[in-house]
């Protein structure tokens, strides 16, 4: 069910706009002025359609639409116009501040009705599209470009914040032999396995993303190393005790995992930093026998 919101200082249009989009299978959330739309509309789950009213007090349509435009950087928002402007150079003017399309007071419903289902397929579209370049295309997690940019955002959060932040970096052990025994196909599907238990148990808020073949990173929200180090094991622990896959004769393919673990604590880092910490610290679970989890020296 798509997210609507409905934006008019004048409580009877809001009112009959709401019972019509109800009526039409939309989740309706309502704002009085610009101000308030603008803060529903940059929320991580805001609504990707709008129908705004031109004319506010405060903030009026045309530069909520110029703002959400400059500001949103996730997810397209789809945004109708209500005017009682019909002028060529008022409905060019609204274009230009971004809007997608516009409707005349008094508007027919039926229009309306139609230019949403015209957003929604947009939105689809929008979507899916920003799915195929952010994700990895085999794992469904983020691709390593998208990672990146999400774990620098969220590295100077916590720094400004004063929080700290988790990393693991994880390698199937000896995945080459799965490769070699049982065929790239199998290996895929090994892959995927594994990536369903990794995201199976993080929590929402913290993210993962494939590094490379078999390589694997993650990012721990708010965890410091001793709480990046638990999470880490419970992993390993996770992935060892259960099959990635099962051969046509019934035999089950176990792999096991190493993890390099490090953190951001008192002293700000950067990416760089932090991935070498992880990497050699994944090394040296390496040459330690694999199948473990090793932190960085901090």
């Amino acid at each position: 069910m798509f997210k609507v919101l409905v934006v008019d200082d004048d409580k009877l249009y809001r009112v009959i706009l709401e019972d019509s989009l109800k009526k039409w299978g939309y989740n309706v959330i309502t704002a009085e002025d610009g101000y308030e739309a603008l803060q529903m509309l940059e929320q991580p789950d805001g609504p990707q359609l709008a129908v705004i009213d031109w004319v506010m007090p405060g903030l009026e349509g045309p530069e909520v639409c110029r703002r959400v435009r400059q500001q949103r950087k996730m997810g397209y928002i789809y945004i109708i116009l209500l005017t009682g402007k019909d002028a060529k150079e008022d409905i060019l003017k609204g274009f230009e501040a971004g809007a997608d399309d516009y409707m005349v007071k008094p508007f027919d419903p039926e229009i309306l009705r139609y230019k949403l289902k015209i957003g929604e397929r947009i939105i689809r579209m929008e979507n899916e599209l920003f799915q195929l370049a952010t994700t990895d295309h085999l794992t469904g997690l983020l691709n390593r470009r998208s990672f990146m940019d999400r774990l620098e955002a969220e590295l100077n959060r916590c720094i400004r914040l004063r929080r700290p932040l988790g990393l693991l970096i994880a390698d199937i052990d000896f995945f080459k032999k799965i490769n070699d025994t049982y065929g790239h196909r199998v290996g895929d599907e090994v892959l995927k396995n594994f990536a369903v238990i990794l995201k199976k148990n993080l929590r929402a808020y913290d993210f993962a993303g494939r590094y490379g073949g078999e390589e694997f990173i993650v990012c721990l929200v708010e965890c410091d190393i001793e709480e990046s180090f638990k999470v880490a094991e419970r992993l390993r622990t996770a992935i060892q005790s259960r099959p990635m896959f099962q051969t046509e004769d019934e035999r089950e393919i176990f792999v096991t995992v190493s993890f390099g673990v490090t953190a951001l604590g008192q002293e700000p880092k950067n990416i760089d930093q932090l991935i070498k910490e992880a990497d050699e610290a994944l090394y040296e679970a390496k040459r330690s026998g694999r199948n473990c989890t090793v932190r960085a020296n901090h």
